[in-house]
């Protein structure tokens, strides 16, 4: 069976929003000989600039008619606008309708919001507009930390590249993970990130220290996570005391120097998880965890899944 996706665009949009799912689609497509047909629409049709420039040729979104597979809505610059001129708005609606699952990339999840296709729902955007989306709509329930949320048949997810990461997820809820994991070989992706993965990983999470000390101790921790990485052991290496370095990389950073550890090891965990074949003692040991135990809790409070389930779904094939 061949799955329609629509993929709806305005003047301003961000052309990965778009581009991204598409080729994702498309991708498993080509791979699995069929099963999507990707479509673009926006109000009026015809040449639509994207933010950066770029046109393309979509089609009129009154003249669409359903059933739509999946809608999709990318996010851009001019949303605001778009909300705010009514027709792109009802006539998501009105596909929404007979949708089998509706979507957003970015602030794309403004348009099923202003919709009012989350209402009630949780739901995630890019993480800059997420107070406003919070703000705005009362009735969503606004989560800025995910890289994409499913909440019955509506997904939105966060800024931009991770419009990619809810495609895969879409792809591998209609056909497997293991096809999934082809498309993300064949576009040279990141291997398909679950949707309770934090938007940051954790050096994008930290601010970026202004002393050089502190930014190679950063490097140093992410580097090696089996490492002895005790507030003691880095304040020795920092050259400073204890109490002047907890305070120094705390001001610099936004994180204490133990959260940054625990989640700097959350994530080399989750890495060994997916390329390796390693017992999770092996695991913990490597990532700094120490026990399985340990990873596990410390994994489940990070990436919202447990490491087995992680590697069930991640796991890439060399592994």
């Amino acid at each position: 069976m061949q799955r329609r996706i629509l993929v709806v665009v305005f003047p301003g949009f961000q052309l990965l929003d778009m581009a991204g799912p598409a080729d994702v689609f498309a991708t498993a497509a080509l791979i699995a000989r069929g099963g999507y047909r990707v479509e673009v629409a926006a109000v009026g049709g015809g040449s639509v600039p994207a933010g950066n420039g770029v046109t393309v040729m979509a089609a009129p979104l009154g003249e669409v008619e359903g059933p739509v597979d999946t809608l999709l809505v990318a996010g851009g610059w001019s949303v605001p606008q778009q909300i705010a001129d009514g027709e792109l708005v009802a006539q998501v609606a009105r596909l929404a309708g007979s949708a089998r699952r509706v979507a957003s990339v970015c602030n794309g999840a403004f348009v099923l919001a202003e919709a009012g296709l989350l209402d009630q729902r949780r739901a995630t955007t890019h993480w800059l507009a997420a107070d406003e989306l919070a703000a705005r709509y009362a009735c969503v329930e606004v989560d800025p930390d995910p890289l994409y949320i499913e909440d019955g048949h509506v997904w939105t997810s966060a800024g931009v590249l991770s419009g990619v990461d809810l495609a895969l997820a879409l792809v591998a809820r209609d056909h497997g993970h293991e096809l999934a994991r082809d498309v993300a070989r064949g576009l040279v992706v990141y291997l398909h990130r679950p949707g309770g993965q934090s938007q940051f990983s954790t050096p994008m999470r930290a601010m970026t220290p202004r002393s050089e000390p502190i930014r190679e101790l950063q490097a140093h921790i992410d580097a090696n996570p089996a490492a002895d990485l005790s507030v003691a052991a880095l304040a020795a290496l920092a050259g400073m005391s204890e109490r002047h370095f907890s305070r120094v990389f705390t001001e610099q950073t936004g994180l204490s120097p133990g959260r940054y550890v625990e989640r700097s090891r959350a994530d080399a965990a989750r890495r060994l998880l997916e390329v390796t074949g390693h017992p999770l003692a092996t695991v913990a040991r490597e990532s700094g965890l120490g026990t399985p135990e340990t990873l596990y809790r410390v994994f489940r409070r990070h990436w919202r899944i447990s490491p087995g389930d992680h590697r069930r779904r991640f796991q890439s094939k060399e592994s």
